[in-house]
């Protein structure tokens, strides 16, 4: 358990300066939780756990003055780096990032839309093969979250605690023996944790079931979110699920209460897919059929009609419906078709009306690839 306060001397370590990154060469990979490789990963894209952590010896976040929020930052910085988790990881100073690499980290889910729009120092630290990233000077002074692909919650939490155990060896958490954690908004005093599960669930949205199962949820304290997260609509049929409240419940809890219910709602969704199969097959292939065939044949597409396109087209190779094309490339596509992702593809910045037209031409040029490569000479 988590609420064992860890005592020692901090330690200090050699200073690591920002990494030299090339944000391009993030662009044309995707990051292991969407690699379609987890248990479950033709509902469940990722499973994700989030921590919040401040430290004792600095106010919240919102109280620092820009002289603290580049000591906390450099503070932080230092001591991460030098631990062993953290070997091959990125450091990036997201304060000295042009807007464009900003969103591009959002898109990614790198980084939160919090940290991209917040002001003064602030970082991120990047770990291989994005399973995990640590934000710094966000809503709290740490936001350390892990990602893998699929319904991986379990494995998810061994990581992310690992993480945390080595960080609190070297930095002093703000600890309270009765409440746990503290942290800047009261909802993630305890643990600090958000447990979050994010499902593609098209079949639910095209049977009307999926109000009544998310009204279920609400009844449970279960939250239920867009595709980046609080505040966010849901785009492309994606819904991020999580916990609501963190005081009074262990770790164990907190992943078991979501845990508990994705199954059930893994089984709803694959029974609407079934029942649309069986009533309106026609129906469903037609709408397969002609999401693809835009995709492929469009002059100009929006990120909007883009994400609810690939949605058919995902429910659609799932089910057998379309052949050849590779859900890992599908995922993908969901996120190399957002706008910063688009405009680094390009190497410029692009309006709006440019932007729809170079979504066309890529989304060919991409499935046009999958199709010719086929599932033999996809690398793994």
């Amino acid at each position: 358990m988590k609420f064992v306060r860890r005592k020692g001397p901090n330690q200090v370590h050699l200073n690591r300066r920002y990494a030299n990154v090339n944000l391009d060469e993030l662009v044309g990979r995707c990051g292991e939780w969407l690699r379609a490789s987890g248990p479950e990963a033709d509902i469940v894209i990722s499973s994700r756990i989030r921590l919040a952590r401040d430290l004792a010896e600095f106010p919240f976040i919102r109280q620092c003055s820009e002289q603290d929020r580049v000591a906390l930052e450099r503070h932080v910085r230092q001591r991460l780096l030098s631990l062993p988790a953290f070997q091959g990881a990125w450091p990036i100073d997201v304060a000295a990032l042009p807007a464009l690499d900003r969103q591009f980290l959002v898109e990614r889910q790198a980084i939160s839309r919090e940290l991209r729009d917040a002001q003064g120092a602030r970082s991120v630290i990047l770990g291989e093969g994005e399973t995990f990233s640590v934000m710094i000077n966000e809503e709290d002074h740490l936001r350390i979250q892990v990602m893998h692909s699929g319904f991986d919650l379990q494995p998810a939490w061994e990581q992310i605690n690992e993480i945390d155990n080595q960080i609190e060896k070297h930095i002093r958490y703000a600890f309270h023996d009765r409440l746990g954690f503290l942290t800047a908004c009261p909802t993630n005093v305890g643990t600090g944790m958000r447990v979050s599960v994010m499902l593609h669930l098209p079949g639910l949205v095209l049977t009307h079931e999926i109000d009544r199962a998310f009204r279920g949820l609400q009844k449970m304290s279960l939250a239920v979110r867009g595709l980046y997260g609080e505040g966010s609509q849901a785009m492309g049929d994606f819904y991020q699920i999580s916990n609501q409240v963190t005081l009074g419940k262990t770790e164990e809890e907190l992943i078991a209460q979501v845990a508990g219910i994705v199954p059930s709602l893994i089984e709803y969704e694959r029974i609407a897919r079934r029942t649309l199969l069986e009533q309106s097959a026609r129906e469903l292939h037609d709408r397969v059929s002609r999401a693809y065939g835009i995709l492929c044949t469009a002059k100009t597409i929006s990120s909007e009609e883009t994400m609810d396109l690939l949605s058919s087209v995902r429910m659609g190779v799932n089910l057998g419906l379309l052949h050849d094309l590779q859900i890992p490339t599908i995922n993908q596509l969901f996120v190399q078709t957002q706008p910063a992702h688009l405009q680094k593809l390009n190497r410029q910045e692009l309006g709006t009306a440019d932007r729809n037209e170079a979504r066309a031409r890529y989304l060919q040029q991409r499935l046009k690839s999958d199709l010719t490569e086929g599932p033999q000479d996809k690398p793994r």
